[in-house]
């Protein structure tokens, strides 16, 4: 029986094009040796390169797109800083579709960097509040105020989200706060986590505040499992830990919501190595494996992870930033044989 999924495809900018050219010909590669799989690509246009063209950087029709699809392949995008320019695209998106999970796995992958070789874990962000609200104003020159916004609806949200990939892993979750400080909204944030703890008696639950926790991804990042906090402290813990496990590079995110899902690199556009062939893929190229993993199209998924690991494993093919010079075509390639062989 055939299983067709409708996927946006966003490119984006900078090397986003490339990248994102890499992966596409990886989820070609996949659905010839996955009997009945069909991803149907329908391109969009987003990014800092629709601003001039459309007066945003996402266009009406592409939000229409968007709402026709199953999931969404999202490239890097350039993010205007000017205080009147539009927000950028994945938040305005996380918003859109209330993909209130961000999900950062963080794993040694072998023939790549990692500061200790047994790390496994994964970093779920509350996606849709706090400082990330963006409601900030400036009550006199020089003088600036940011509502960072908490609620037990969203904390709750996100920590089963957590609790649940938490009981398909290793059972053990960390939350992070910083409840000492800012006693009112990382204490509803907090108390959410461990009300919702009740619920899944099989995981096993401590916290740890967010100062410490940066510390401790240095010294014994092996011992996490799973970790939920909020979007702050998320986006930080997450970059860090890509950087102990090989670098944003190798990093791949997805934004989760109950109905929809939107995957991407971690990295950014790096405007100045577009057109150059000389970005990795491999971010991207697992963002499509998370994607078809959310789909419920497992063994996809596995064989793009393992495609994966036999090239880093191999040491021929490397890009720039795992010390070598293949470029991105060749390292997309690569990974498309390894898949067709095991095909």
């Amino acid at each position: 029986m055939q299983r067709i999924y409708r996927i946006a495809v966003l490119p984006g900018d900078g090397i986003g094009p490339e990248v994102v050219e890499a992966a596409v010909g990886v989820l070609e590669a996949v659905q010839k040796v996955i009997s009945g799989l069909r991803l149907e690509l329908i391109y969009g246009e987003a990014g800092y390169n629709c601003i001039e063209k459309y007066g945003t950087n996402l266009p009406q029709k592409t939000v229409e797109m968007l709402r026709e699809t199953h999931a969404c392949l999202k490239g890097p995008m350039t993010t205007p800083e000017e205080p009147n320019a539009p927000p950028s695209v994945a938040v305005t998106l996380r918003k859109m579709f209330n993909l209130y999970a961000n999900v950062r796995p963080c794993k040694s992958l072998p023939g790549a960097w990692s500061l200790k070789p047994n790390i496994d874990l994964v970093i779920v962000r509350e996606n849709t509040e706090g400082l990330y609200s963006g409601i900030e104003y400036e009550t006199s020159p020089g003088r600036g105020i940011a509502l960072r916004i908490i609620t037990r609806e969203a904390s709750e949200r996100v920590a089963r989200f957590a609790f649940r990939l938490a009981e398909q892993r290793r059972r053990y979750l960390t939350c992070v706060h910083k409840r000492n400080i800012l006693r009112i909204t990382d204490g509803i944030f907090r108390d959410a986590v461990f009300h919702v703890a009740s619920e899944f008696p099989s995981v096993r639950v401590d916290e740890e505040h967010i100062d410490a926790m940066a510390m401790r991804l240095i010294k014994e990042p092996e011992r996490f499992d799973v970790i939920v906090t909020t979007n702050l402290f998320g986006d930080i813990l997450s970059d860090e830990a890509a950087q102990i496990t090989g670098g944003i590079g190798l990093a791949a995110g997805a934004n989760i919501g109950d109905n929809y899902g939107m995957f991407e690199p971690v990295h950014g556009s790096a405007p100045k190595y577009a057109g150059k062939n000389r970005a990795n893929p491999i971010a991207t190229i697992l963002a499509a494996k998370m994607m078809l993993d959310w789909l419920g199209e497992r063994e996809a998924a596995k064989r793009i992870e393992t495609a994966v690991e036999r090239v880093l494993s191999g040491g021929k093919v490397k890009t720039y930033d795992l010390g070598g010079t293949a470029t991105t075509s060749d390292m997309g390639n690569a990974i498309i044989e390894k898949i067709l062989e095991e095909g």
